[in-house]
């Protein structure tokens, strides 16, 4: 998916074991001082720097935000492409983090989650906007929804890891706050 004039992204679902052993993906809240989406939920990424490749950029804010260095051979694979309605086309990147201590950098990121994969399984509606129906995950994990573009992205890898299904999620709403 491209959108002209849209600001290229990488994010990175970083597949690590949880307290339990099950599989899980992290998930950041971010810092309420920052200036775009502040406090809102997150997955490890950002805007891609002059010359950086997706994953070059994806694997640079991994480390950056919670402190996961992980190489190129940790990648996976990727999603499809997300385009955000605050200008963004976000690439997710599948990587296997493995057991990792997570350490959040206190500017960007308030506090990370490990969640697990079954929680992204199914979105619901909680709410509307206009006529369309805005869709969450329910994440026991953060004791609250979590909305797109970070809910799609992980419903999507929920689905494909779950169900070995290929399931578009590039046309879902996103909240009006997400637009900023």
């Amino acid at each position: 998916m491209r959108r002209d004039g849209a600001r290229r992204a990488a994010v990175v679902l970083a597949l690590v074991p949880g307290d339990d052993e099950r599989a899980c993906v992290v998930l950041t809240r971010r810092a309420p001082g920052l200036s775009r989406h502040s406090g809102q939920f997150a997955l490890p990424g950002g805007r891609l720097d002059a010359g950086e490749t997706l994953v070059e950029a994806g694997l640079r804010e991994l480390r950056e935000e919670i402190g996961l260095g992980l190489d190129e051979r940790a990648v996976l694979g990727r999603l499809d492409d997300f385009a955000t309605r605050s200008g963004f086309v976000i690439t997710p990147l599948v990587a296997w983090g493995g057991p990792a201590e997570l350490v959040p950098a206190p500017e960007e990121v308030a506090e990370i989650y490990r969640v697990p994969i079954a929680e992204c399984a199914e979105l619901v509606p909680v709410g509307s906007q206009g006529r369309d129906s805005i869709l969450a995950l329910a994440l026991p994990t953060v004791g609250t929804w979590v909305v797109p573009p970070a809910a799609a992205i992980l419903h999507q890898l929920a689905e494909l890891i779950l169900h070995r299904r290929h399931t578009p999620v590039a046309d879902l709403p996103q909240p009006v706050f997400a637009w900023r």
